[in-house]
């Protein structure tokens, strides 16, 4: 057996196999888009609407939304993934993501709003009001100050919080009309 006989040369091989896709890559890409698709599915219609979809694929959205956790349920939004496959998800994504951010901006503005009127309503709260009023220099003092009197008192003659649930409302407001002012003021 002579070693020309089993040379192979590389004209003889070909062109290279196809390259395809990888598998892996793809389900991962696809389990993805399924679990936003959940997570849009769960929102309100008006924010389901900010994405600007398509209106079959809203309209399935909103369907999903209002099943409830089952086969029938799954086999919708695995349509809506195949449908949103077909889009750009990276714009969808980047909504997804800015309406998450807007819900954590007010739960952190929901805390501060309950440990501010927890701490006016303390004994010691003529001296946090100051304070408050210099961390925010846009609320009314006076009203404030009525607001914290009336809420003690209620609280002495174990009434209804009425006075409290409006102080909350009022340091809600301010937070996050703050919040606002300093993103406002970043740009």
């Amino acid at each position: 057996m002579n070693d020309e006989e089993y040379e192979i040369d590389d004209d003889e091989l070909g062109e290279p196999y196809a390259i395809r896709p990888n598998k892996t890559r793809i389900k991962k890409e696809i389990a993805s888009v399924f679990a936003m698709a959940e997570e849009i599915c769960q929102l309100s219609a008006a924010q389901i609407a900010e994405f600007e979809l398509p209106d079959s694929i809203e309209q399935a959205l909103r369907d999903a939304g209002k099943m409830p956790s089952n086969s029938a349920r799954k086999r919708l939004l695995k349509y809506i993934t195949g449908q949103l496959r077909n889009l750009d998800t990276a714009a969808v994504e980047e909504k997804l993501a800015r309406l998450k951010n807007r819900s954590a901006h007010a739960v952190r503005e929901h805390h501060q709003a309950e440990r501010w009127r927890d701490v006016l309503l303390a004994d010691n709260g003529t001296e946090q009001l100051t304070q408050f009023i210099s961390e925010y220099p846009l609320a009314d003092s006076q009203y404030l100050r009525q607001l914290q009197r009336n809420a003690q008192k209620e609280i002495k003659e174990a009434k209804p919080p009425k006075s409290s649930r409006l102080l909350y409302r009022y340091l809600k407001e301010l937070i996050s009309g703050e919040e606002i002012q300093e993103e406002d003021e970043s740009v």
